[in-house]
């Protein structure tokens, strides 16, 4: 399954090292390993999609297990009532780096909007 160039592949088939915080047959949720706050993590499909808008109608569980992923890691990280941000950067114009859908959850502190 996946991509055997992509660090996010990797992680999923257990050849790249995280600190995971949550996973199902779905998602994988880590820390981010270059972190913007104290508060800041991963959650990604298991299955690879260079972008977003690959994933199809026939995703729907796995769009509904990120988002699962995304509440789970808010409680881990306990920001689900201070508040966070989720990002998602998907194209050239938005610097997606990795070419693996891929959610950020940030928080920890009061964030600032910045373009």
């Amino acid at each position: 399954m996946g991509n055997q160039s992509c660090i996010l592949c990797r992680v999923v088939s257990g050849q790249q090292s995280v600190e995971m915080i949550y996973e199902n047959e779905y998602v994988i949720c880590f820390r981010d390993p270059y972190p913007a706050t104290d508060a800041h993590a991963v959650v990604a499909p298991k299955k690879h999609f260079e972008n977003m808008l690959l994933m199809t109608e026939e995703e729907k569980e796995c769009i509904f297990r990120i988002h699962q992923g995304i509440q789970k890691v808010a409680k881990y990280l306990n920001i689900e009532e201070s508040g966070f941000r989720v990002i998602i950067n998907n194209g050239p114009d938005a610097e997606q780096e990795l070419l693996h859908v891929h959610y950020h959850v940030i928080g920890g502190r009061k964030l600032k909007w910045e373009l």
